[in-house]
């Protein structure tokens, strides 16, 4: 029987929310030149996919966290998918921006909450975790008890699980970058000869191809 990150894999496969293209690199926002391409925000418009990820995260809040008070989606990525889990779950949903509006009332997070709740924070990915961290900075600030944070999909870089050590923020994903590799050459997206580049990406992003 296939494991749920197995599955999650396929499915992001299929749909191209991920893509890799270990001869054609992509260029991230950061200026890292990457073999893999990941936008988690395409589930949202195939039904069952967006089903399964929205049973998958909440299940995976209930078995690691239990009861929770509040659901917080970090912006923007995660927002719609923060509140599918809270829909499910029943329990109230806020979002967390990357920064505090300039105009209005200057909020960083947006919605209703009080001092105290015990959240579980939904990201769609997660990198090097330094997005992901920033908006835990900002809903502990909040005074709100942060239980720790699930996402769908981890590259699983060194730097991330070191951040998250640090932090002292419990991380559970769906799925992962060595499932997904896995799973590319056993469906024929990949070849042999790709796997030891792309694994190569993986421990040293930032200088790869340099």
């Amino acid at each position: 029987m296939k494991t749920l990150a197995r599955l999650i894999a396929e499915k992001l496969l299929a749909i191209k929310a991920v893509k890799l293209q270990p001869q054609q690199p992509f260029t991230w926002a950061s200026g890292w030149k990457s073999p893999i391409y990941c936008d988690n925000r395409k589930t949202l418009s195939y039904p069952e996919i967006r089903s399964a990820i929205r049973t998958g995260l909440t299940s995976t809040i209930l078995q690691q966290f239990g009861k929770v008070d509040c659901i917080a989606g970090v912006a923007t990525g995660a927002i719609a998918q923060g509140a599918l889990v809270a829909d499910l779950l029943g329990v109230p949903f806020i979002y967390v921006r990357s920064a505090p509006k300039d105009h209005g009332m200057g909020n960083q997070i947006e919605g209703y909450f009080e001092k105290g709740w015990n959240v579980v924070v939904v990201e769609d990915l997660v990198s090097t975790g330094k997005s992901s961290l920033q908006a835990v900075d900002a809903l502990r600030a909040a005074d709100i008890n942060v239980m720790g944070m699930v996402a769908i999909f981890t590259y699983l870089f060194p730097q991330s699980a070191e951040a998250f050590a640090k932090a002292g923020v419990e991380l559970y994903t769906l799925s992962n970058y060595e499932e997904l590799i896995a799973t590319a050459l056993e469906n024929k997206y990949i070849q042999d000869s790709d796997v030891e580049v792309l694994k190569q990406w993986r421990h040293d992003p930032e200088n790869w191809m340099k």
